[in-house]
């Protein structure tokens, strides 16, 4: 009840504080603290198979924030977030206990999301220090899931260099992993970690951006998911006639057992992605591969999962016998109606299998339709409905959100 109450106290401090005169830039002064806010409330309803309930969540967020000016190179931020459920209790939070219904992983909490320190003495150098969110590339190794109510964070220490035009080297080391559970989850938060991620990418002109990356991951609260990972990655674009354009990412890596893993495998990562862009309309296919050896399979703990193989989230956790996803993904960009500028649609189409054994997991439908009402205001649509053979349940999901950034 008390996180109930305190959500929209949040919400009403976010916006007094965001347009309060203290905080007005004047026209010679730069400001020294920005304040800034976002508001998300979210529809979630699930239908899966195999569970005596459907599940309804209801959920509201507000994330408020603090950002410094640049001062002889250092620049600061602090943020802060409380998620509240806003309706009835019909949906397994995974720390609620409520497991005769689907998990919908927003569990109510306030919590510190963000406070970092940045160092930039030079417009080539950076160095980010404290708890951030990380996101690389696609997010397919690491990102911050910002598809759920809780971002997945990383304490941590990271530096960038960009030594020429069209070059970037990074580096970072985290210690310990926040993730989108919250802590009052057994797996919420990963301690102790021992995280080292490098990547280096350069502009290949006229083929398009190479990135060669590692990802080291000694997670002693999540053993099995411990792996070396290491990687290349080129993604580009070509004009073709008129205002078309052939679009192209292929990938590829090895990942391999580390530090705290009982289990000794070495398994590989492919994609292939091309895809056409012609005015508003951008079509793609592609071909990914999880590879596994009936015992263990290649796994991506720090990505952004919601955003792979399929918005039902059937996959969060690769097969021990892998997983192979051959999909198709339309998205089309909508001309400006009144007010209404930037509104898009998705719809996309995977098939699943394994990569040994020959099983077919299932498919999976999905449809997406976002509007910006206007230049703070956003409203989303989104549905999955995946199919189930050989892994699974059959599972129909449909969320409506509105987001507001103040």
């Amino acid at each position: 009840m008390e996180k109930q109450i305190l959500i929209p106290s949040l919400a009403v401090l976010a916006a007094l504080t965001c347009t309060s005169p203290a905080f007005a830039q004047s026209a010679n002064e730069p400001q020294t603290i920005t304040p800034y806010a976002d508001i998300r409330y979210r529809l979630e309803l699930v239908d899966q198979d195999g569970l005596p309930e459907n599940a309804t969540a209801s959920t509201l967020r507000v994330r408020a924030g603090l950002k410094t000016r640049e001062w002889n190179g250092f620049s600061a931020l602090v943020e802060g977030e409380a998620i509240a459920r806003v309706g009835p209790r019909h949906y397994n939070d995974t720390v609620n206990g409520l497991t005769s219904y689907p998990v919908v992983a927003d569990p109510s909490d306030v919590l510190l999301n963000q406070a970092w320190l940045r160092y930039k003495p030079v417009k080539e150098v950076e160095a980010v220090a404290g708890r951030q969110a990380v996101n690389f590339d696609n997010q397919r190794w690491i990102g911050s899931v910002g598809w759920r109510q809780n971002d997945q964070t990383l304490d941590a220490a990271r530096v960038t260099v960009k030594p020429v035009k069209g070059v970037a080297l990074d580096y970072g080391y985290a210690w310990r992993v926040n993730r989108v559970f919250g802590p009052d989850s057994a797996q919420g938060i990963w301690r102790d970690d021992d995280i080292h991620m490098v990547r280096a990418s350069i502009e290949a002109k006229p083929a398009g951006t190479v990135t060669a990356y590692g990802y080291f991951l000694d997670l002693p609260d999540a053993p099995l998911s411990s792996s070396k990972t290491i990687g290349v990655r080129l993604a580009g674009e070509q004009k073709l006639s008129g205002k078309a354009k052939l679009l192209y990412a292929m990938e590829y890596a090895n990942q391999r057992d580390l530090g705290s893993n009982p289990r000794n495998f070495s398994l590989d990562y492919l994609l292939v992605e091309p895809g056409i862009s012609a005015g508003a309309v951008t079509v793609k296919a592609g071909w990914e591969r999880l590879e596994g050896n009936g015992v263990s399979a290649l796994q991506t703990p720090l990505a952004t999962l919601h955003a792979f193989n399929g918005w039902a989230d059937k996959f969060l956790s690769t097969p021990a016998n892998g997983l192979r996803d051959l999909y198709a993904d339309v998205a089309v960009k909508f001309p400006a109606v009144g007010p209404i500028k930037g509104a898009n649609a998705r719809l996309q189409y995977h098939d699943f299998n394994s990569t040994r054994g020959g099983l077919n997991y299932g498919s999976e439908w999905g449809a997406m339709l976002a509007v910006p009402i206007d230049k703070r205001l956003a409203a989303t649509l989104k549905f999955a409905r995946y199919k189930a053979d050989d892994s699974a349940t059959d599972t129909t999901k449909f969320w409506f959100s509105l987001d507001l950034k103040l």
